[in-house]
């Protein structure tokens, strides 16, 4: 009993001073975004974003899920130092102009493409042989990661769909005169930049998109460096002869650098079971499974970094590898890292498009298109009546484009096909397109 109430005061005064830290944390960032407007002669009618979101962190505490790979490390960098070193940094990151972006509404859903990009820029000669290529090697990108990530700052959500980087679709005009073929794998449509994939996005499933990041192979190592690194519980050793991976031992963890790349890139995944190697055989399906474990842990981690002084000291490397569209400003960003420093799990689902094989094609070679309806009634569910008639439709397994079909906002279907299943990586992606069995995957974990 009495130890007991020696331990109720120790915690209630730990708590104070969490919640005085978190509340200093947040004046900060409203002041930064006071500082911002001032120097860029914004008058504070025009403060809509900060002042919504200052609102929110008072009202609610429990607020938005953050949103990608690469914005978990703007946040990050916005909670830490003061208004020059953030413009400072702000200013270092690439910008890129995307037109085909549609405008924001304020107080509505946005959409936010991330981009990953194949990209050794930024990587070292001797990391850079291991992925595969020379030392700031850009030729030829691909996207490898595709994801959209749907915010609603009214409910308070955010929803992420993965869409597979094999999956067909129809080219435009530009693609088509370098391939010289009217369809190909969504991928192959970033070799001219991001542009094009919008457009192909927006022209494909009718998902408009407001803003664009592309994080590279160098950009995923810093995040994770500049974040003290991800915990991942991994049930069994694992490695990966093509990303790198190697995992010797089980347990919670601690992954960083190359390896927490190597997480991400990993579609040829063993791990060691009853003495032997076994190949989990799912390829990009797993991949992108393991890359929502890998995010939710980023997600974590990044909550224990909210505080400026356990970030400012890695924010010279995190703009290598990492661009964003010339339409993100720091007011927008500000008012993100309010939202987003207070991070709900709940509030954070994983899905991934729904397609079937279409064999090995000629031309193509090993393709997949889109599962009707199943693809269709996700995209409604996530998206409601954001959607918009697609004008270039993505072919079936005949190579015949076809238009979805008509899925009412308001009544979903709820089959098999399209109910989510939870993951390893604690997401939910369609029972049509991920194996079952993910017991061998990395989870988040605390250590």
């Amino acid at each position: 009993m009495a130890e007991g109430q020696h331990r109720a005061p120790n915690r209630s005064a730990r708590t104070g001073r969490s919640a005085s830290r978190t509340l200093a944390n947040e004046q900060r960032l409203v002041a930064l975004g006071d500082a911002i407007d001032q120097h860029n002669g914004v008058v504070k009618a025009d403060r809509g974003l900060i002042t919504v979101a200052t609102r929110w962190v008072s009202e609610h505490r429990k607020i938005l899920q953050r949103s990608g790979l690469a914005m978990v490390v703007l946040v990050a960098a916005l909670a830490g130092g003061g208004y020059l070193y953030f413009q400072h940094v702000f200013n270092s990151i690439t910008k890129f102009t995307a037109g085909s972006e549609l405008p924001t509404i304020d107080g509505q859903p946005f959409n936010v493409l991330s981009i990953g990009s194949d990209s050794r820029v930024g990587l070292t000669g001797a990391v850079a042989a291991q992925t595969g290529a020379t030392a700031g090697s850009a030729a030829g990108q691909r996207s490898d990661v595709i994801k959209i990530m749907h915010i609603d700052p009214g409910k308070g959500t955010i929803d992420v769909i993965s869409i597979p980087r094999d999956t067909l679709v129809q080219l435009l005009p530009p693609a088509q005169a370098l391939f010289q073929t009217p369809f190909g794998k969504i991928n192959s449509t970033f070799f001219s930049g991001p542009d094009l994939l919008v457009q192909t996005i927006q022209k494909t499933f009718g998902i408009p998109i407001n803003h664009v990041i592309v994080v590279g192979f160098a950009g995923v190592m810093n995040s994770a460096v500049a974040l003290g690194g991800v915990f991942l519980n991994f049930p069994y050793p694992a490695r990966d002869a093509y990303s790198g991976l190697n995992i010797t031992h089980t347990g919670c963890q601690l992954v960083t650098g190359f390896q927490a790349l190597a997480v991400a890139r990993s579609r040829h995944f063993e791990y060691y079971r009853n003495g032997r190697w076994m190949g989990d055989g799912s390829s990009d399906y797993g991949r992108i499974a393991r890359q929502d474990a890998f995010l939710r842990g980023m997600i974590e981690r990044g909550k224990s970094q909210y505080n400026p002084a356990n970030i400012i000291s890695f924010l010279s490397i995190i703009p290598q590898g990492i661009s964003i569209d010339s339409k993100f400003t720091p007011n927008f960003l500000v008012g993100l890292a309010v939202k987003f420093h207070s991070l709900n799990s709940a509030n954070f689902q994983t899905y991934m498009l729904p397609v079937i094989s279409a064999g090995n094609l000629r031309y193509y070679g090993d393709s997949l298109v889109v599962n009707q309806p199943a693809a269709q009634e996700l995209l409604v569910k996530i998206f409601g009546n954001e959607l918009t008639l697609p004008t270039m439709p993505p072919p079936n397994k005949n190579l015949v484009p076809t238009m979805p079909p008509v899925i009412p906002t308001t009544t979903t279907s709820t089959t098999t096909t399209t109910v989510p299943v939870t993951t390893p990586g604690g997401g939910s992606i369609p029972t049509t397109t991920l194996p079952t069995g993910n017991y061998f995957n990395p989870v988040p974990c605390s250590p």
